[in-house]
Protein backbone atom coordinates (compact mmCIF):
# COMPACT_ATOMS: atom_id res chain seq x y z
CA UNK A 1 0.00 0.00 0.00
CA UNK A 2 1.36 3.43 -0.94
CA UNK A 3 1.90 5.93 1.84
CA UNK A 4 -0.70 8.72 1.75
CA UNK A 5 0.25 12.18 3.04
CA UNK A 6 -2.73 14.38 3.88
CA UNK A 7 -3.52 17.27 6.19
CA UNK A 8 -4.81 16.05 9.57
CA UNK A 9 -8.32 17.44 9.09
CA UNK A 10 -8.67 15.91 5.64
CA UNK A 11 -7.35 12.56 6.84
CA UNK A 12 -9.87 12.58 9.71
CA UNK A 13 -12.74 13.10 7.29
CA UNK A 14 -11.51 10.37 4.96
CA UNK A 15 -11.22 8.01 7.92
CA UNK A 16 -14.79 8.96 8.86
CA UNK A 17 -16.00 8.15 5.33
CA UNK A 18 -14.26 4.79 5.46
CA UNK A 19 -15.56 4.02 8.94
CA UNK A 20 -19.15 4.69 7.88
CA UNK A 21 -18.71 2.59 4.76
CA UNK A 22 -17.37 -0.29 6.85
CA UNK A 23 -19.74 -0.16 9.82
CA UNK A 24 -22.87 1.60 8.55
CA UNK A 25 -22.76 0.35 4.96
CA UNK A 26 -22.84 3.80 3.40
CA UNK A 27 -22.22 7.55 3.72
CA UNK A 28 -23.34 10.80 2.08
CA UNK A 29 -22.49 14.48 2.12
CA UNK A 30 -24.94 15.20 4.93
CA UNK A 31 -23.07 12.84 7.25
CA UNK A 32 -19.86 14.81 6.74
CA UNK A 33 -21.58 18.19 7.01
CA UNK A 34 -23.34 17.22 10.23
CA UNK A 35 -20.27 15.70 11.86
CA UNK A 36 -17.51 18.13 10.83
CA UNK A 37 -19.52 21.29 10.13
CA UNK A 38 -17.99 21.59 6.66
CA UNK A 39 -19.72 23.04 3.60
CA UNK A 40 -21.58 20.85 1.12
CA UNK A 41 -18.97 21.55 -1.62
CA UNK A 42 -16.20 20.53 0.81
CA UNK A 43 -18.06 17.32 1.66
CA UNK A 44 -18.34 16.56 -2.07
CA UNK A 45 -14.59 17.14 -2.46
CA UNK A 46 -13.87 14.79 0.45
CA UNK A 47 -15.98 12.03 -1.07
CA UNK A 48 -14.29 12.51 -4.44
CA UNK A 49 -10.86 12.47 -2.78
CA UNK A 50 -11.68 9.27 -0.91
CA UNK A 51 -12.83 7.63 -4.13
CA UNK A 52 -9.61 8.73 -5.83
CA UNK A 53 -7.53 7.02 -3.13
CA UNK A 54 -9.79 3.94 -2.82
CA UNK A 55 -11.68 3.62 -6.12
CA UNK A 56 -12.87 0.07 -5.45
CA UNK A 57 -14.29 0.72 -1.98
CA UNK A 58 -17.54 2.54 -2.74
CA UNK A 59 -20.12 3.22 -5.40
CA UNK A 60 -23.00 5.66 -5.57
CA UNK A 61 -26.47 4.20 -5.03
CA UNK A 62 -28.92 6.55 -6.72
CA UNK A 63 -31.90 4.89 -5.02
CA UNK A 64 -30.56 5.42 -1.50
CA UNK A 65 -28.79 8.66 -2.49
CA UNK A 66 -25.60 7.69 -0.70
CA UNK A 67 -22.30 6.02 -1.37
CA UNK A 68 -22.32 2.37 -0.33
CA UNK A 69 -19.51 -0.09 0.34
CA UNK A 70 -18.65 -2.51 -2.42
CA UNK A 71 -17.94 -6.21 -1.99
CA UNK A 72 -14.31 -5.43 -2.80
CA UNK A 73 -14.06 -2.97 0.12
CA UNK A 74 -10.64 -2.95 1.78
CA UNK A 75 -9.79 -0.37 4.51
CA UNK A 76 -7.03 2.13 3.75
CA UNK A 77 -7.46 4.75 6.47
CA UNK A 78 -8.74 2.79 9.46
CA UNK A 79 -8.01 -0.45 11.26
CA UNK A 80 -11.51 -1.77 12.05
CA UNK A 81 -11.82 -1.82 15.84
CA UNK A 82 -14.95 -3.41 17.30
CA UNK A 83 -14.49 -1.88 20.77
CA UNK A 84 -13.96 1.63 19.41
CA UNK A 85 -17.08 1.38 17.26
CA UNK A 86 -19.26 0.05 20.06
CA UNK A 87 -17.97 2.64 22.53
CA UNK A 88 -18.83 5.39 20.06
CA UNK A 89 -22.45 4.26 20.09
CA UNK A 90 -23.10 5.08 23.75
CA UNK A 91 -23.22 8.48 25.41
CA UNK A 92 -20.67 8.03 28.16
CA UNK A 93 -17.30 9.38 29.32
CA UNK A 94 -15.34 6.57 27.70
CA UNK A 95 -12.48 8.74 26.48
CA UNK A 96 -9.66 9.99 28.68
CA UNK A 97 -9.61 13.76 28.80
CA UNK A 98 -7.50 16.54 30.28
CA UNK A 99 -9.18 19.24 32.30
CA UNK A 100 -8.72 22.98 32.13
CA UNK A 101 -5.87 22.92 34.62
CA UNK A 102 -2.67 21.37 33.39
CA UNK A 103 -2.21 17.83 34.61
CA UNK A 104 -5.88 17.20 35.47
CA UNK A 105 -6.85 13.77 34.19
CA UNK A 106 -10.02 11.70 34.30
CA UNK A 107 -9.74 7.97 33.75
CA UNK A 108 -11.95 4.93 33.78
CA UNK A 109 -10.97 1.83 35.74
CA UNK A 110 -9.57 -0.70 33.26
CA UNK A 111 -11.30 -4.05 32.93
CA UNK A 112 -10.23 -7.17 31.02
CA UNK A 113 -10.77 -6.68 27.31
CA UNK A 114 -13.08 -9.12 25.57
CA UNK A 115 -12.11 -9.68 21.98
CA UNK A 116 -14.89 -8.96 19.48
CA UNK A 117 -14.29 -9.89 15.87
CA UNK A 118 -14.83 -6.78 13.68
CA UNK A 119 -16.07 -8.86 10.75
CA UNK A 120 -18.67 -10.58 12.91
CA UNK A 121 -19.78 -7.29 14.44
CA UNK A 122 -20.06 -5.72 11.00
CA UNK A 123 -22.46 -8.43 9.83
CA UNK A 124 -24.51 -8.14 13.03
CA UNK A 125 -24.71 -4.35 12.65
CA UNK A 126 -25.78 -4.76 9.01
CA UNK A 127 -28.42 -7.35 9.94
CA UNK A 128 -29.75 -5.04 12.65
CA UNK A 129 -29.82 -2.06 10.30
CA UNK A 130 -31.48 -3.96 7.45
CA UNK A 131 -33.86 -5.96 9.68
CA UNK A 132 -32.36 -9.28 8.60
CA UNK A 133 -31.22 -12.48 10.28
CA UNK A 134 -27.73 -13.94 10.29
CA UNK A 135 -26.08 -17.19 11.34
CA UNK A 136 -23.54 -16.99 14.15
CA UNK A 137 -21.10 -19.58 15.45
CA UNK A 138 -21.69 -19.21 19.16
CA UNK A 139 -20.05 -20.56 22.29
CA UNK A 140 -22.91 -20.90 24.76
CA UNK A 141 -22.64 -21.10 28.55
CA UNK A 142 -25.39 -23.72 28.44
CA UNK A 143 -23.96 -27.10 29.52
CA UNK A 144 -26.45 -28.78 27.18
CA UNK A 145 -24.53 -27.15 24.29
CA UNK A 146 -20.92 -27.24 25.51
CA UNK A 147 -19.19 -26.56 22.20
CA UNK A 148 -19.40 -23.83 19.55
CA UNK A 149 -22.42 -24.29 17.31
CA UNK A 150 -24.20 -22.47 14.51
CA UNK A 151 -27.56 -20.84 15.12
CA UNK A 152 -29.59 -18.25 13.24
CA UNK A 153 -30.61 -15.06 15.03
CA UNK A 154 -32.54 -11.90 14.11
CA UNK A 155 -30.70 -9.08 15.93
CA UNK A 156 -32.34 -5.75 16.71
CA UNK A 157 -30.22 -3.98 19.37
CA UNK A 158 -26.94 -3.93 21.28
CA UNK A 159 -26.45 -3.43 25.01
CA UNK A 160 -23.50 -3.03 27.37
CA UNK A 161 -23.81 -4.33 30.93
CA UNK A 162 -20.81 -2.48 32.32
CA UNK A 163 -18.40 -5.32 31.55
CA UNK A 164 -19.29 -6.75 28.15
CA UNK A 165 -21.35 -6.17 25.03
CA UNK A 166 -24.39 -8.22 24.04
CA UNK A 167 -26.55 -8.34 20.96
CA UNK A 168 -30.28 -8.66 21.62
CA UNK A 169 -31.87 -10.98 19.08
CA UNK A 170 -34.63 -13.43 18.35
CA UNK A 171 -33.10 -16.90 18.39
CA UNK A 172 -34.46 -19.13 15.64
CA UNK A 173 -33.13 -22.18 17.49
CA UNK A 174 -34.74 -21.52 20.89
CA UNK A 175 -37.69 -19.59 19.41
CA UNK A 176 -37.41 -16.66 21.82
CA UNK A 177 -35.54 -13.40 22.35
CA UNK A 178 -32.15 -13.83 24.02
CA UNK A 179 -28.91 -11.95 24.67
CA UNK A 180 -25.74 -13.14 22.97
CA UNK A 181 -22.31 -12.11 24.27
CA UNK A 182 -20.46 -10.57 21.32
CA UNK A 183 -17.08 -11.97 22.35
CA UNK A 184 -18.55 -15.49 22.12
CA UNK A 185 -19.59 -14.99 18.49
CA UNK A 186 -16.59 -16.32 16.57
CA UNK A 187 -18.07 -16.31 13.06
CA UNK A 188 -21.08 -14.97 11.17
CA UNK A 189 -22.48 -15.81 7.75
CA UNK A 190 -25.48 -16.05 5.42
CA UNK A 191 -27.78 -13.06 6.00
CA UNK A 192 -31.42 -13.94 5.49
CA UNK A 193 -34.95 -12.96 6.36
CA UNK A 194 -35.69 -11.93 9.94
CA UNK A 195 -38.17 -13.98 11.94
CA UNK A 196 -39.11 -11.22 14.41
CA UNK A 197 -38.01 -7.66 15.13
CA UNK A 198 -37.70 -5.17 17.94
CA UNK A 199 -41.43 -4.44 17.95
CA UNK A 200 -42.03 -8.09 18.92
CA UNK A 201 -39.61 -8.04 21.87
CA UNK A 202 -41.88 -7.27 24.82
CA UNK A 203 -39.10 -7.47 27.43
CA UNK A 204 -36.96 -5.01 25.49
CA UNK A 205 -39.78 -2.53 24.92
CA UNK A 206 -41.10 -2.65 28.49
CA UNK A 207 -39.60 -0.27 31.05
CA UNK A 208 -39.73 -1.51 34.63
CA UNK A 209 -39.63 1.06 37.46
CA UNK A 210 -37.05 -0.21 39.97
CA UNK A 211 -37.63 1.48 43.32
CA UNK A 212 -34.34 1.60 45.24
CA UNK A 213 -34.17 2.39 48.95
CA UNK A 214 -31.37 2.49 51.51
CA UNK A 215 -30.63 -0.96 52.90
CA UNK A 216 -32.75 -1.19 56.10
CA UNK A 217 -29.75 -2.68 57.92
CA UNK A 218 -27.54 0.29 57.09
CA UNK A 219 -26.29 2.04 60.26
CA UNK A 220 -28.24 5.24 60.91
CA UNK A 221 -25.09 7.37 60.68
CA UNK A 222 -24.47 6.21 57.09
CA UNK A 223 -28.04 6.39 55.74
CA UNK A 224 -27.90 10.09 54.69
CA UNK A 225 -24.63 9.45 52.85
CA UNK A 226 -26.10 6.54 50.87
CA UNK A 227 -29.25 8.52 50.07
CA UNK A 228 -27.16 11.41 48.77
CA UNK A 229 -24.86 9.12 46.78
CA UNK A 230 -27.83 7.66 44.90
CA UNK A 231 -29.74 10.91 44.46
CA UNK A 232 -32.65 9.77 46.60
CA UNK A 233 -35.62 11.81 47.72
CA UNK A 234 -36.04 12.86 51.37
CA UNK A 235 -37.94 9.58 51.78
CA UNK A 236 -34.70 7.75 50.91
CA UNK A 237 -35.84 6.24 47.63
CA UNK A 238 -35.21 6.70 43.94
CA UNK A 239 -36.96 5.22 40.90
CA UNK A 240 -34.83 3.94 38.00
CA UNK A 241 -36.56 2.90 34.77
CA UNK A 242 -34.81 -0.13 33.28
CA UNK A 243 -35.66 -2.17 30.20
CA UNK A 244 -37.09 -5.42 31.47
CA UNK A 245 -34.64 -7.34 29.27
CA UNK A 246 -31.74 -5.67 31.12
CA UNK A 247 -32.91 -6.22 34.69
CA UNK A 248 -30.57 -9.19 35.19
CA UNK A 249 -27.52 -7.04 34.42
CA UNK A 250 -28.85 -4.12 36.45
CA UNK A 251 -29.28 -6.44 39.43
CA UNK A 252 -25.71 -7.72 39.11
CA UNK A 253 -24.13 -4.30 38.65
CA UNK A 254 -26.06 -2.73 41.54
CA UNK A 255 -25.35 -5.80 43.72
CA UNK A 256 -29.07 -6.27 44.27
CA UNK A 257 -28.58 -10.04 44.35
CA UNK A 258 -26.68 -9.87 47.66
CA UNK A 259 -29.57 -10.85 49.90
CA UNK A 260 -27.68 -12.71 52.62
CA UNK A 261 -28.88 -11.30 55.94
CA UNK A 262 -25.40 -11.78 57.39
CA UNK A 263 -23.69 -9.70 54.70
CA UNK A 264 -22.27 -6.29 55.56
CA UNK A 265 -24.90 -3.74 54.40
CA UNK A 266 -22.09 -1.51 53.11
CA UNK A 267 -21.52 -4.19 50.45
CA UNK A 268 -25.13 -3.76 49.30
CA UNK A 269 -26.05 -0.20 50.28
CA UNK A 270 -29.36 -0.19 48.39
CA UNK A 271 -32.13 -2.76 48.02
CA UNK A 272 -35.25 -3.04 45.88
CA UNK A 273 -38.41 -1.79 47.55
CA UNK A 274 -40.78 -3.38 45.01
CA UNK A 275 -38.92 -6.70 45.26
CA UNK A 276 -41.79 -9.08 44.41
CA UNK A 277 -42.63 -7.21 41.22
CA UNK A 278 -38.92 -6.93 40.39
CA UNK A 279 -38.36 -10.68 40.78
CA UNK A 280 -41.43 -11.47 38.66
CA UNK A 281 -40.24 -9.16 35.89
CA UNK A 282 -36.73 -10.58 36.12
CA UNK A 283 -38.01 -14.14 35.78
CA UNK A 284 -40.18 -13.39 32.77
CA UNK A 285 -37.59 -11.32 30.91
CA UNK A 286 -35.27 -14.18 29.85
CA UNK A 287 -32.50 -11.60 29.70
CA UNK A 288 -29.63 -13.79 30.79
CA UNK A 289 -26.83 -14.52 28.34
CA UNK A 290 -27.51 -17.65 26.31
Amino acid sequence: MDTIYLRWGVEQRLAFIESWLFWEGGVNRGDLVGTFNVSVPQASKDLALYQAHAPDNMRYDSTRKRYVATEAFSPRFIGPDADAYLNSQIDDDLVLFKGIRSGTLAVRLPVPSRRIDPGVLRLLVAATRENESVEIRYQSSDLARPGPHWRRISPHAFAHDGMRWHVRAFCHLDNRFLDFVLSRCSEAREPGAAAKGQADDHAWNTLFPVVLIVNPRMPAALRPTVAEDYGMTPDEEVVISVRQALLFYFSKRMRLDLLDASADPREAPVVVKNRDEFDAALTSAAGRPS
